[in-house]
């Protein structure tokens, strides 16, 4: 039995085409999954560092349509409308905006789910169909000797790993990015709140100057 036979490239051209098939897909969803905790990375420390400049008093550019609309919002005065109804006004003009804001953070978060549920179904789907097909060979050539039985069996036994390659990352990206989301979400929702306190305040104090 020839080493060579058992490496990732050698095994990938011996497989039939359902292995080819699934391999291919297995490592598409592997970079598809790096492709977005990259980006969830990304998204989530922009995010976090919008908060942390708007508490300092900033005005973020990230969370500029929140602020806009809280604005708006506070801007607009309504007969016989008192403070606390203002501020629940501008609060759900707020929280819409708020909510666009967290689905843009989000971007395909979800999407890792799918991958990590989904990944090792693939793979072990290859794996018996590369078991069947291994078994046919052996049955068709009448020899069960480790030479043949081996680089089948390998080559079935391979998407597996690659599916689990594809699901791990994507599961535990698909955790720790959902806490963190949620820690921003609660984050964003008290800033809205104190914000919007301050905006009504603000427009208030402004009319009576006027």
């Amino acid at each position: 039995m020839d080493p060579a036979s058992l490496s990732p490239s050698a095994m990938f051209f011996q497989a039939g085409l359902v292995g080819k098939g699934v391999i291919i897909t297995l490592t598409i969803a592997s970079v598809w999954c790096w492709a977005l905790i990259a980006e969830g990375i990304y998204t989530t420390t922009r995010l976090g560092r919008s908060l942390k400049a708007l508490e300092r008093g900033g005005v973020p550019k990230f969370l500029r349509p929140v602020i806009d609309a809280g604005t708006q919002a506070a801007s607009v005065s309504l007969p016989n409308e008192g403070a606390g109804e203002a501020r629940q006004r501008t609060m759900e003009a707020m929280n819409r905006a708020a909510t666009h804001t967290m689905i843009a953070t989000e971007g395909g978060y979800s999407n890792l789910a799918v991958i990590a549920s989904v990944s090792p179904f693939v793979g072990l789907l290859g794996t018996v169909w590369g078991i069947m097909t291994s078994f046919i060979s052996i049955a068709a050539s009448n020899d069960t000797s480790l030479a043949v039985v081996a680089p089948g069996i390998a080559e079935a036994l391979a998407t597996t790993a690659i599916g689990l390659i594809a699901a791990i990352p994507a599961a535990i990206a698909y955790s720790r990015l959902g806490s963190i989301l949620g820690k921003l979400s609660q984050n964003l929702a008290h800033l809205v709140e104190a914000l919007s306190v301050d905006l009504i305040a603000k427009n208030r104090l402004a009319h009576k100057e006027i």
